[in-house]
């Protein structure tokens, strides 16, 4: 709708922005940094955060940077799968046939893992919204891990969820699974600071002009209510900038923003 009106290629408050493409943060260099030391050591990681926060980019990012000829990606989402559904659709990722019992398929799916770390690729595992998983599943996925009686770690798994995640592998439980991981990280927000660099980089990349079109209150504004997520940031600029469009005015002010603020129904 208001693309025209502020002569961009495409909307820039969209989610589906490519990952050689990321707003270079302190926070996103710092766990880029901490994934791939993680890819390194072909451990266990832990990254959290609340929602929309940026995980899943992150993860893309990620992902994105790992060398293809070294490295295979498997990203799942499993949600609340139960023990065999998780490990099939694991399977599945890996291009293996789906097995009736948990036993056969965890032995299935680790021949594979095994066969691509011996051709020297090793397997990224990424799992998101672990947080929704049941503890089984959380078990299953570290057993998968064990290779020669912990002699040598093959692969690489990548738990990520929201914050409650973190107190799940507190549990005794899980404890087996939080003393196997060699990565910690929670995401926080951008820093107010940062939130304008964040909108301008946004706005770069979908081809704005090299002209101010977010006044100085309204990136106040959104650093008063954004609390840094991306997310939100996003939805609070895009809503702005579609009231500023209506308005027929060229620059985005608090008056936008505030309008934004309710259509979303979010408190200044």
């Amino acid at each position: 709708m208001f693309r025209q009106s502020f002569s961009l290629e495409r909307y820039p408050f969209e989610s589906d922005i490519a990952a050689d493409q990321p707003f270079e943060s302190q926070a996103a260099s710092e766990v880029q940094a901490r994934l791939s030391h993680l890819a390194e050591m072909r451990g266990i990681g832990l990254l959290t955060g609340e929602a929309g926060s940026g995980k899943t980019f992150a993860c893309r990012c990620f992902a994105h940077n790992l060398p293809r000829g070294l490295f295979k990606v498997i990203y799942l989402p499993l949600a609340a799968a139960t023990p065999l559904e998780a490990l099939n659709r694991i399977a599945a990722e890996l291009g293996l046939a789906p097995g009736q019992s948990r036993s056969m398929v965890k032995r299935t799916i680790s021949g594979e893992l095994s066969r691509l770390a011996d051709n020297r690729q090793t397997p990224v595992m990424i799992i998101d919204e672990a947080h929704l998983l049941p503890n089984p599943v959380l078990e299953d996925l570290r057993l998968l891990t064990n290779f020669k009686i912990d002699s040598e770690q093959r692969f690489c798994l990548l738990l990520t969820g929201l914050t409650g995640l973190r107190r799940r592998l507190a549990m005794g439980v899980n404890e087996s699974l939080a003393q196997r991981l060699v990565m910690r990280h929670q995401m926080d927000g951008l820093p107010a600071e940062e939130i304008g660099p964040y909108i301008e980089h946004r706005l770069r990349i979908a081809g704005a002009p090299d002209i101010p079109i977010f006044e100085k209150t309204a990136l106040t504004a959104i650093a008063q209510t954004a609390h840094g997520l991306p997310r939100r940031i996003n939805q609070i600029a895009h809503n702005a900038l579609a009231a500023a469009a209506a308005g027929k005015d060229r620059e985005v002010t608090d008056h936008h923003v505030a309008q934004a603020l309710d259509e979303l129904n979010l408190k200044a």
